[in-house]
Order: C-alpha cells, then sequence, then structure tokens
C-alpha cells in the first residue's frame, strides 16, 4: 500500500469537508476520485499532498503520517487544478526551477530536461513563454514536470477540465506511461468517462464515499 487513510475527517468551523474517508491506494494503481464539485475530493487530496492537515484520522502517504507533511512533499508529485507553471518563465526555466524544488542538481536536470522536451516532441518550445503556449500543451507540460523526479506517488487534481478531447487521450497516455513505470498515479475528475480509465474509482458526495471498485463492477 502506498497510501492508507482511515477515518479521515476534516472540518473547517462547522462544516464538514471529509467525512471519516477509508481507503488504501496500492503501488502502480492509476486510482480514481470521481464526484461533483464540492464533493470533498481538492480537501481530500490536500491532505494528502501534505497542503492540509486532517482534523482527525489516520493519513499515511508513502509510509509518512500526514503530520509530517515536509516529508511527504519530498516523495510526491502535485499537479494542480489551476496551471502550476509560471507564466513568465520560459519551459526549460520551468522545468530546472521545479528539478531545484525538488532537490535535483543542474547536472542531472539539465540532461533530463533535453529528454523530457524530446520525448514530448517539444524541443522547439524550450525558450518559449509558457504565457504563449496552448492549454492542451501548458497541460502536459506541467503533468511532465509533476513526475519529473521520479515521485512515488503523483497527484492529479482535475488535470483535463478545459481541454479538448484529442489533447485528454493524449493526456491519458501520458498517465497510463507513467503507471506503467510504478509510478502511483492518484487522480481528481468529474467526467465519468475518465473514471473509466482507472483501475478502481472512488465515488465522493457531500464530503463521504459512496461507492469504491473497479470501474466494471461499479457499472454491474
Amino acid at each position: 500500500k502506498v497510501i492508507e487513510v482511515e477515518g479521515l475527517v476534516k472540518r473547517f468551523g462547522s462544516f464538514v469537508a471529509n467525512d471519516h474517508l477509508t481507503f488504501d491506494v496500492f503501488r502502480g494503481e492509476i486510482f480514481g476520485f470521481l464526484g461533483a464539485n464540492g464533493a470533498g475530493k481538492t480537501t481530500a487530496i490536500r491532505i494528502l499532498c501534505g497542503l492540509s492537515r486532517p482534523t482527525s484520522g489516520k493519513v499515511l502517504v508513502a509510509g509518512i503520517d500526514a503530520n509530517r507533511p515536509e516529508d511527504i512533499k519530498k516523495r510526491i508529485g502535485y499537479m494542480s487544478q489551476r496551471f502550476s507553471l509560471y507564466d513568465d518563465l520560459t519551459v526549460k526555466e520551468n522545468i530546472e526551477l521545479y528539478g531545484g524544488i525538488y532537490g535535483m542538481t543542474m547536472k542531472v536536470i539539465r540532461p533530463r530536461t533535453e529528454e523530457l522536451l524530446d520525448r514530448l516532441h517539444f524541443s522547439q518550445y524550450g525558450d518559449t513563454l509558457i504565457s504563449s503556449l496552448p492549454l492542451g500543451i501548458k497541460q502536459k507540460l506541467a503533468f511532465a514536470v509533476a513526475v519529473f523526479h521520479d515521485p512515488e506517488i503523483v497527484f492529479l487534481d482535475e488535470p483535463t477540465s478545459g481541454v479538448d478531447p484529442i489533447t485528454r487521450r493524449q493526456f491519458w497516455e501520458m498517465i497510463y506511461e507513467t503507471a506503467s513505470r510504478g509510478i502511483t498515479v492518484f487522480v481528481t475528475t468529474h467526467y465519468m468517462d475518465e473514471a473509466e480509465y482507472c483501475d478502481r474509482v472512488t465515488i465522493m458526495n457531500e464530503g463521504r464515499i459512496v461507492a469504491l471498485d473497479t470501474p466494471s463492477a461499479l457499472r454491474k
């Protein structure tokens, strides 16, 4: 198990955003969190990423307690709903910045950057400002940057909202390729068809888990 959650509660005053969530996620799995806006998906993902602390319950990410967020952050990648790339930096500068934040040295970052741009067929964009790139390219790049340091788990918060169907399909191909390298992918979405691409899906409603199973079992 790479994530263990038992009885997770998150309150904001009298509002309960996560109401006794319990689930496990396994290594190399594509695990989906499906639910409408306001279902509590982003709150849960922020706790798992070490960006917010649980009110109560047991939460282990890569074997580390959620109350030790600094240790968790070193082991994971994260791509938020609103792009995590800096518009006023070039593609290469963004990659170098994130590589540095993840504790990599320039000696490692430089060749990996070339290799990454080559793999995505983005070599011509290396010196382009992020602000002038199309949405689909930004999204693929943001995902590539989130797994640049080979984390154990990558969290994707509604990564394909607002992009066209072709880009969405290409994005999911990148997710499959990442999972095949043994990286666990934890993805939130409100698209039913995207839930089908996951190994297992959790359906959230009003802060609670109402179902958790494989897509085919849930369909039955």
